[in-house]
């Protein structure tokens, strides 16, 4: 059923000059992504002002198909079309003289589950929805060819609306508002990814409105509070800089929108380090060398965003390492092992993981990017040295230990990773160390490797069951099997034998070797 009724919200409208057929198609091609399942645009305007022209434009992006015919509905009234998304109904309502004739032509079943494409909308009456997106043309009084678009949202679609337009005067803004726009699989986090090709140049279109804090867990703070996660774009701008000014490929930043989590940053291309779903050897050791170059610096906790602001990096601190171990406890185990943990396992969890991580908080911190992994990692051929690899996620960066994207980047949570191949590259890692930093402690260096490794392996493990549970992106499960190894070789070492002893006791299958 169609939501009808008063308005609730207060309307949002903006208006744009179509100058030719040209302009009105470019209208279409922006408007049709925002468009769903159960919309309706209404389409005002007297004859010849150009409500036909651009619903036949918007229904051929729809349908995928250049080509379609798309007859005036005036003699059929209801012209329905399937498209890859939705079905939906271009309706033309002049020849209706009262809202009750509707039920005649069987609207209401046309109707369900569709998207509503309506002209003459005023023959609608009170069945007019009060969530809509209204496009009303009119010709120009000084140019005979020209029409006046005049776009609003009613309803829902006011803040839809409005977070399109701010969107479409950013790229105006930024010169990208004829690029081609197309959609790039984001990460496991809420961020929208668009590539933007124009002739000359492409660039990447990142989409992170400040996300609102969730509910207080402990200590009165969310957990992204805890986990030290980014909620803005600042620390991405930041970081970026810092990254570029030590020789590294970070992506260069072209246009920014701070307050509302707008950036169109450098395209470093497609080509990762994994090649033919195989982890590439010579791409994974350069990776490596970047974090050997990265790590002896003396990396400042202080950067500057913009405009004299600075972004402080916070510690990889307990509270922040102990909450993401605890994601094992909330998610996995409960939702995917289907099982119940006593208080007092759940309490000798936390106490074991603090008493495990406290030495590694102890030492001297480096900038951990976090997310330094397979994904987020490009391939650049042309480029020279340490340039070669283009690092492009690393917003919530913390200063921790080195070892903690090191164990990210050899223990890949997207691939399984060869325990020949992982200590053949921790060597090649700890050789460059060794041979820029005297006194440089192998034991304990490997010792904080397995610490990491095993917190890591035990928060992912959370983080791709909630995904699967909350988010409903169920495709991250098929990696639990070859996060589960890596748990299990880390719990190997002698400094998590007590954990070993926790895990053994309380998810014996995880722990068998062929699990």
């Amino acid at each position: 059923m169609l939501d009808v009724g008063p308005e609730v919200l207060t309307p949002f409208a903006f208006t744009r000059t179509l100058r030719n057929l040209e302009a009105t198609h470019q209208i279409a091609r922006l408007v049709a992504p925002l468009l769903r399942k159960g919309d309706m645009v209404t389409l005002n305007g007297t004859l010849g002002t150009g409500k036909t022209a651009f619903a036949r434009a918007l229904l051929r992006i729809l349908a995928q198909d250049s080509t379609l015919e798309v007859p005036s509905p005036t003699f059929t009234l209801m012209q329905i079309y399937d498209t890859p998304a939705t079905a939906v109904v271009h309706a033309d309502l002049y020849r209706i003289n009262d809202p009750e004739e509707l039920e005649e032509l069987g609207w209401d079943e046309a109707a369900q589950d569709a998207l509503l494409l309506v002209e003459w909308p005023d023959r609608l009456g009170p069945l007019t929805p009060r969530n809509r997106l209204d496009l009303s043309f009119t010709l120009s009084e000084e140019e005979s060819e020209t029409r006046i678009l005049t776009v609003t949202g009613y309803g829902e679609w006011a803040e839809r609306l409005q977070t399109f337009h701010r969107l479409q005067d950013f790229l105006h803004r930024a010169g990208f508002e004829t690029a081609r726009r197309i959609p790039i699989q984001g990460d496991a986090s809420t961020r929208a990814y668009e590539r933007l090709e124009r002739e000359d140049k492409s660039a990447i279109f990142m989409i992170a409105p400040k996300r609102p804090d969730g509910p207080p867990i402990r200590w009165g703070k969310s957990y992204s509070a805890l986990a030290h996660l980014s909620e803005s774009v600042h620390a991405f701008v930041a970081m970026s800089a810092g990254l570029r000014k030590y020789g590294f490929s970070a992506p260069d930043i072209y246009a920014q929108d701070l307050d509302h989590g707008l950036l169109i940053v450098e395209d470093l291309g497609h080509d990762g380090i994994v090649v033919a779903g195989q982890a590439n050897e010579e791409r994974y050791q350069a990776a490596v060398d970047v974090l050997a170059d990265l790590h002896r610096h003396p990396l400042p906790l202080r950067l500057p965003v913009t405009g004299g602001e600075d972004h402080v990096l916070p510690l990889y601190d307990l509270d922040a390492l102990g909450i993401e171990t605890e994601l094992l406890l909330d998610w996995y185990i409960p939702h995917h092992v289907n099982k119940e943990l006593s208080a007092n396992a759940r309490s000798r969890f936390i106490s074991l993981w603090r008493e495990t991580l406290t030495p590694v908080t102890e030492q001297d911190p480096v900038w951990t990017l976090r997310d330094y992994h397979s994904p987020n990692l490009l391939w650049l051929p042309a480029r020279e040295g340490h340039k070669r690899i283009g690092i492009i996620d690393f917003q919530d960066a913390v200063m921790g230990h080195p070892s903690y994207d090191l164990v990210s980047l050899l223990q890949d949570a997207r691939l399984p990773i060869s325990e020949l191949m992982e200590m053949k590259l921790l060597r090649h890692y700890v050789d460059l160390r060794r041979s820029k930093q005297m006194g440089f402690n192998f034991k304990d260096f490997v010792q904080s490797y397995a610490i990491m490794g095993a917190q890591r392996a035990t928060k992912i493990l959370g983080i791709f069951v909630r995904l699967n549970k909350r988010d409903h992106k169920p495709d991250y499960m098929r990696h639990i099997p070859h996060i589960e190894a890596y748990l299990r070789r880390n719990l190997k070492h002698p400094a998590l034998a007590a954990l070993q002893d926790w895990y053994q006791t309380n998810l014996p299958k995880l722990m068998e070797p062929d699990a």
